[in-house]
């Protein structure tokens, strides 16, 4: 997926989200899962994030570029 793929969709996807989402956040985009499920995709790093203070940020673009791949599917399960 390039950079302008990614960048049409970030304007239709989350629309009502922040440009940068939390945990709480983070669940709700990704159906209700729960947060131990989001702490394990981010301690691991299959949803890029930023670590500031004792919080995780997550920008848009990660979620969809997450969304996107084909072992979103498998991290979920």
């Amino acid at each position: 997926m390039t950079k302008a793929d990614i960048k049409s969709l970030y304007k239709v996807m989350f629309t009502e989200y922040p440009d940068v989402v939390n945990v709480q956040q983070l669940s709700e985009m990704l159906g209700g899962i729960s947060d131990k499920t989001i702490y394990r995709l981010l301690k691991s790093e299959k949803i890029k994030s930023l670590y500031v203070g004792k919080r995780y940020l997550i920008p848009k673009p990660y979620v969809i570029d997450y969304l996107t791949h084909s072992d979103a599917e498998k991290s979920l399960a």
